[in-house]
């Protein structure tokens, strides 16, 4: 089956976070890095994290690449070299993964490469707020060596995902356009409220600007609470024109002065709320940050009572 055939299906399961279940091996995600130093120090355990959201019945696994940007590496002594092979290394870690369960199950399944903001690069919350302004020739420089080795190490897709700003994914997409044309992506953005994205602007025009590209398969939200999925879905069914995508975290709340996770409230989760989702329109559905596989097994158990 193609990356374009799978986001045809009228449901499809994502993975979830790669912080949290790294952090339950033990692994520390307290740096400039944050995940992404995993790739060079422990890089077993990031193959075993996409290993175990397979076997919960994730399709699409995401790689551990949303802080993984060539500055960030080299800001932390690396050569761009390094830090090119590591961005490949984070593929091959998913790949790994996919194979090593195909081989073992008969099921295929994919690795969409993630492509964080610039924000995310900042690291002090920015992706949550989108308060920074580059140019589009300044976005598309600082996003290209990444895209260019997610796609040479032969990824199915990318998740232009978290993005703050309309400006910085328009920018994205048309670079996408003339220098990868071959590559298809889906955006995710990050929110302000269920009606609105980080930056301020209304979420129904972002969803129709990025649906006018042909390289796009889904377009939606994710790192958002829980309590803001189903409006924020039917917000983005009014403008898309194509599948609708949503990842949301478990119910913890995000402190980006401290860079740490409250712990979830007893609330519902995703056993409970996952139907609603899928009634609401959405069409991909995963887990960000704070989630685990036994959250993925609930939107696969979810999705499988609805095939």
């Amino acid at each position: 089956m193609t990356i374009q055939a799978l986001f045809k299906q009228p449901l499809v399961v994502l993975d979830g976070a790669m912080s949290t279940p790294l952090e339950a091996m033990g692994v520390d995600t307290n740096n400039p890095l944050w995940t992404a130093a995993a790739l060079r120090d422990q890089p077993g355990k990031v193959q075993m994290v996409h290993r175990n959201y397979l076997k919960a019945g994730a399709q699409l696994n995401i790689t551990n690449t949303y802080q993984a940007n060539v500055p960030a590496f080299v800001e932390t002594g690396m050569t761009e070299g390094e830090a090119k092979d590591l961005i490949q290394r984070a593929v091959r870690l998913a790949q790994a993964a996919r194979d090593d369960f195909q081989a073992a199950t008969g099921k295929e399944t994919y690795v969409a490469g993630s492509v964080g903001p610039y924000g995310a690069y900042l690291a002090d919350g920015s992706e949550y707020r989108g308060d920074y302004d580059l140019t589009a020739a300044e976005y598309q420089a600082f996003h290209r060596t990444r895209i260019k080795e997610l796609v040479t190490a032969g990824v199915d897709c990318l998740a232009i995902e978290t993005q703050p700003k309309l400006a910085e994914v328009t920018a994205i997409l048309r670079m996408l356009k003339t220098e990868f044309p071959q590559t298809f992506a889906y955006v995710s953005f990050s929110l302000h409220d269920p009606q609105t994205i980080s930056e301020g602007t209304a979420l129904a025009d972002a969803v129709k600007a990025v649906s006018d590209f042909d390289q796009v398969l889904a377009v939606g939200v994710n790192c958002i609470p829980l309590e803001w999925v189903t409006p924020a879905i039917r917000t983005v069914k009014t403008a898309a024109t194509k599948p609708i995508i949503v990842y949301p975290n478990s119910g913890a709340k995000y402190d980006p002065q401290t860079k740490t996770w409250a712990n979830p409230d007893n609330g519902p989760g995703f056993a409970e709320l996952v139907a609603d989702w899928i009634a609401a329109g959405a069409n991909i559905i995963g887990g960000c940050c704070t989630t685990m596989p036994k959250d993925i097994q609930a939107v696969a158990d979810a999705v499988k009572e609805k095939r």
